[in-house]
């Protein structure tokens, strides 16, 4: 979960994120940081999540749990 929080810390432009972070709460939060979001998680951490599942995640945590979900499978 650490490289996950640490890849989206640099795509969001922060320092540092936590689980209980909003991702909308973040400056840099649009259209294209969501595409940025899909594209590393895929090419990352093999994960692919429907656009419409990722507007459904509210919290870096919500983010997190599909992440190491869809892993496990």
């Amino acid at each position: 979960m650490e490289t996950l929080y640490a890849k989206l810390a640099e795509i969001l432009e922060v320092d540092q994120v936590k689980g209980a972070d909003v991702l909308a709460s973040f400056d840099t939060w649009d259209s294209l940081t969501r595409l940025s979001i899909l594209a590393m998680l895929d090419s990352s951490f093999g994960v692919n999540l429907a656009a419409a599942e990722f507007k459904t995640m509210y919290t870096i945590g919500d983010l997190g749990s599909a992440v190491e979900a869809r892993r496990q499978t």
